[in-house]
């Protein structure tokens, strides 16, 4: 969760994650003047359509990445929204006597290893009944490239956390959240032949490559290009609807 981004090039990226969010946006139920935690921010592209339905309200824009945390400020300024640089995985920054309204989150969750951590860490600072709208990558998100891994002697083992709907479920209720749904769907993201390689680097790879010197990186992301059936992203979403109960187990 606490891996850094190269946000200007995700900035730059035909990235259907912002198109989801704001399907994902699109559930909460808001009058305008609640407050809302937007749970991996990145780049501040639906915390911006977020803002856009609080004209009375804030966000709270949190981030495990500081260069993530910094191109959302230049997207947004500071008007009703606040930054916070933080692992999901720990207690979170908010005080406990002003909980949020709302929590929404988009393709964050998969990085987080603990989900049973998260969700209490998230339904700690959540009011009872606050909403929660979800989405991340689920049960068989992008299975071709990890085939490819795989005849290369890799893996995302460690690195990413793709739940299913049935183990998230289990999860939401044992952190205290009640009235959950969760379901998988696909996502297949095709992408232009020539943004294949900086995609699979600054996204679905980079914390495979983050620390390997700029050839190394070029030649393994190229070798996973190769091995790819088509230059298509499998996308595979989980996706969450669910409020917090009137209580949280302790």
């Amino acid at each position: 969760m606490t891996r850094d981004w190269n946000a200007a090039e995700y900035d730059r990226l035909p990235i259907p994650m912002t198109r989801w969010g704001e399907t994902v946006l699109g559930w909460l139920e808001l009058r305008g003047d609640e407050r809302v935690l937007d749970a991996g921010c990145g780049t501040g592209r639906v915390t911006e359509a977020l803002r856009a339905r609080l004209p009375r309200g804030a966000v709270i824009a949190l981030d495990g990445s500081d260069s993530m945390i910094e191109q959302a400020r230049s997207r947004l300024g500071d008007d009703r929204v606040t930054y916070l640089v933080a692992d999901l995985l720990r207690p979170l920054p908010i005080p406990r006597d002003e909980p949020v309204d709302a929590v929404l989150s988009t393709a964050t969750f998969h990085w987080v290893l603990d989900h049973d951590a998260l969700f209490r860490n998230l339904a700690a600072v959540m009011r009872p009944h606050a909403q929660f709208a979800a989405q991340c990558g689920g049960e068989g998100n992008i299975a071709s490239i990890e085939a490819a891994l795989g005849t290369m002697g890799e893996s995302f083992a460690g690195r990413k956390l793709f739940a299913g709907p049935d183990e998230t479920r289990a999860r939401l209720a044992a952190a205290g959240f009640v009235e959950v749904t969760t379901w998988l769907h696909d996502e297949p993201s095709p992408l232009p032949p020539e943004e294949l390689e900086t995609y699979l680097a600054t996204i679905c790879l980079g914390d495979h490559v983050e620390a390997m010197a700029d050839d190394e990186r070029r030649r393994f992301v190229h070798e996973v290009a190769t091995r790819l059936p088509r230059p298509e992203i499998d996308y595979v979403r989980l996706n969450i609807r669910a409020r917090r109960g009137p209580s949280t187990p302790e």
